[in-house]
């Protein structure tokens, strides 16, 4: 840093980060990253959901990882919670189908049905 209105700046850009991770309406998508979701492949498909949601400049939605989601078998999984909206869990997932669920699902409002837990896991 070189000055301290480099300082000021580099603050408010994480101070406006913050409150938007604080935001009530925003979209959700919390990416599994336990040992048996990061062996599966989970952190590509967290990289292509943060890469096409930052291409497609969608700042309602924020990526989180947590730990484990508890069905080891279908990993990698994700969950994408939309306020007012029940709770839709991918599994299986691939960076591929990370970016059509960010197309169909995030832009679009339409739920990758075959991709679900329900569907997916037959």
């Amino acid at each position: 840093m070189k000055s301290l209105a480099e300082l000021e700046a580099i603050r408010n850009k994480v101070v406006s980060n913050v409150t938007m991770r604080k935001d009530d309406h925003a979209v959700r998508v919390v990416v599994g990253m336990a040992t048996c979701g990061i062996a599966a492949g989970a952190r590509p498909v967290m990289s292509a959901f943060v890469e096409e949601i930052g291409k497609r400049n969608l700042e309602h939605v924020s990526v989180v990882q947590t730990g484990c989601i508890g069905v080891c078998r279908l990993e990698p999984i994700v969950e994408v919670l939309v306020p007012g909206e029940e709770k839709v869990t991918y599994v299986k997932m691939t960076p591929e189908k990370a970016r059509r669920v960010v197309a169909e699902h995030l832009v679009n409002g339409r739920p990758v049905k075959e991709y679900t837990i329900g569907e997916a896991d037959k």
